[in-house]
């Protein structure tokens, strides 16, 4: 596993302005029946005025996304390690519904609430960044009440793996650097070890990009892409425009991304 998505972390996410360009992709050229992000609120055992905590909120991409098939009432924690994406987050979702919306700078590591806090608490595609991984598990089960609900959302091993193949002239491995970290496998044991049983849904889904460019963006937003010199960069562009043309002008590659949902016994 490269420490590369557990180091640097506060410095890729300080804003999201580079999570915006791997975002991009996803917002522009998904090909599925339901959006990810609204097949993933559709699937939450949410009740109006349930206490929610998203540790690991971001940008609040998902709530703004996910308003229309959510409870019109909620009182919403919104946690991450970024101070920046707290402000983005909390004044992306105070004009939505009727919702309460709080925003706190926190480590999941050492969450700074009570036991039994919260009727449901999400950690969407965030896990795979953190160091202890278990520790931070433990912590999400601790600050949640006795029958609620975990959701986790996480990359599989062949997510993009016909865009990670273009990584190859970084000489990074040619697979989702998330997968390797915190993968289909490793969540369900980890989670399953806290939480018994989890159920896995899989979304499914492909991306068809048809702009070169944004591939050039996404891939060189995070390490080792973003510290390139200038004849790599080149030799990756080569590497893109090549895909494209055995494409046909278009690259087809498959999204392999699931939520997991698990119930703190009680």
């Amino acid at each position: 596993m490269s420490a590369e998505i557990t180091t640097g972390v506060a410095r890729q996410y300080a804003t999201s302005e580079r999570l915006a360009a791997r975002g991009r992709l996803h917002r522009n050229y998904t090909v599925a029946e339901t959006p990810w992000f609204q097949w993933v609120a559709a699937r939450l055992p949410l009740a109006g005025g349930a206490r929610v905590l998203d540790a690991g909120c971001g940008p609040g991409w998902f709530w703004e996304a996910g308003a229309p098939v959510l409870p019109e009432q909620l009182a919403l924690t919104l946690a991450d390690i970024s101070p920046g994406m707290v402000a983005e987050a909390t004044a992306r979702c105070r004009p939505l519904r009727r919702w309460h919306v709080d925003g706190v700078v926190a480590d999941v590591q050492a969450l700074p609430f009570p036991d039994a806090s919260f009727d449901a608490v999400l950690a969407m595609h965030m896990l795979y960044h953190v160091p202890d991984q278990a520790l931070a598990i433990a912590e999400l089960h601790r600050v949640l009440k006795p029958g609620g609900t975990l959701a986790v959302t996480t990359n599989g091993a062949g997510n993009l793996r016909q865009l990670y193949a273009l990584t190859a002239v970084f000489g990074s491995d040619p697979a989702d650097p998330s997968a390797a970290a915190f993968g289909f496998d490793r969540a369900t044991a980890l989670l399953e070890a806290r939480f018994g049983k989890v159920r896995r849904d899989v979304h499914p889904g492909h991306l068809r990009i048809t702009e070169p460019e944004d591939v050039f963006l996404a891939l060189t937003s995070y390490p080792p892409g973003d510290a390139a010199d200038a004849p790599t960069l080149a030799a990756f562009r080569d590497a893109i425009a090549a895909a494209f043309r055995a494409g046909g002008g278009a690259l087809v590659a498959d999204k392999q991304v699931a939520l997991f949902l698990g119930r703190k016994p009680g």
